[in-house]
């Protein structure tokens, strides 16, 4: 008779452990809908990463032919700088050779890149090469041999250099950093 009234009070627990699936549906539907404003927030330029239209224009992504966009043939539409919307200028670094140290069998780290940078400023980061060249002089020497062997390592370590340049420059001037080569030998 234990068997039969354990069966029972089994029989009875099941509708109680199934519980409602109101919460699991709202948290469905808030997700669903965070995830929707995320895109369009991101899609429609309110956040800076999106590839919305103004974007992928900007960087000749969305050109004129063959988009049904009408070109200005008379280059009515530039920045508010007078310049063309992308325009850019570019400065060439000197070659740059770190030394990695004796630990490892790859010695030295030959590098060298271009700033992209607004035509206005191609002066003024000009006359800041000197700080530019110690801060990036300053960071090569300090990697270590696993810093430039890792996989992915110069994605990590341009944005790093890109963020120091902007430190000295100014974000606003330097755009990019480019980089031309990254030979270890």
């Amino acid at each position: 008779m234990t068997d039969a009234t354990a069966d029972a009070a089994g029989e009875d627990d099941a509708p109680r452990r199934k519980g409602s699936k109101l919460p699991l549906l709202i948290g469905l539907l808030l997700a669903l809908l965070g995830g929707g404003g995320g895109f369009f927030a991101a899609f429609s330029g309110m956040l800076p990463l999106g590839g919305g239209p103004s974007a992928g224009a900007s960087e000749g992504h969305g050109g004129a032919a063959g988009t049904g966009h009408d070109a200005a043939p008379d280059g009515a539409h530039g920045d508010a700088h007078g310049g063309a919307p992308g325009a850019a200028g570019f400065i060439e670094l000197p070659q740059l050779v770190a030394s990695l140290g004796p630990v490892t069998a790859l010695h030295h780290l030959r590098f060298t890149a271009q700033l992209e940078v607004a035509p206005e400023h191609q002066a003024a980061i000009t006359q800041l090469m000197p700080r530019i060249l110690d801060v990036l002089n300053t960071y090569l020497r300090a990697l270590e041999p696993g810093d430039v062997e890792a996989q992915g390592a110069l994605i990590r370590l341009r944005a790093q250099m890109l963020r120091r340049i902007q430190m000295v420059a100014g974000e606003d001037r330097v755009h990019d950093l480019l980089v031309t080569e990254f030979v270890l030998n």
